[in-house]
């Protein structure tokens, strides 16, 4: 298991389109077999910082999703959306493996 976060930094007059982008990708995560945890906007503190977090059985799965969403009509449709309304300054993608008490 393998949880990809990513780290926005965003415009922060364009927070209702970056919300609008986070809410296509969710259920376009959970097409390719990964598990959405939710996008998280600017609350208190930094106004430019987003958040994603979501989950792929194996960092494999993940690569397999990353090359089928370049050619996915709705996910480049939600890469252009992006493009066009500037709401994504820049990004950076880091993987987890969680933790269990067992």
């Amino acid at each position: 298991m393998v949880t990809c976060y990513l780290r926005y930094v965003l415009n922060p007059h364009k927070l209702k389109e970056f919300e609008h982008y986070g809410k296509l990708w969710i259920p376009l995560v959970e097409k390719f077999g990964g598990q959405h945890h939710g996008y998280f906007l600017p609350s208190e503190g930094a106004n430019n910082i987003g958040l994603a977090l979501f989950t792929f059985p194996s960092l494999a799965a993940y690569e397999e999703y990353r090359v089928k969403s370049f050619e996915d009509p709705e996910c480049i449709a939600a890469f252009e959306y992006a493009k066009e309304t500037d709401c994504i300054v820049s990004y950076e993608r880091s993987f987890f493996r969680p933790v269990f008490n067992t």
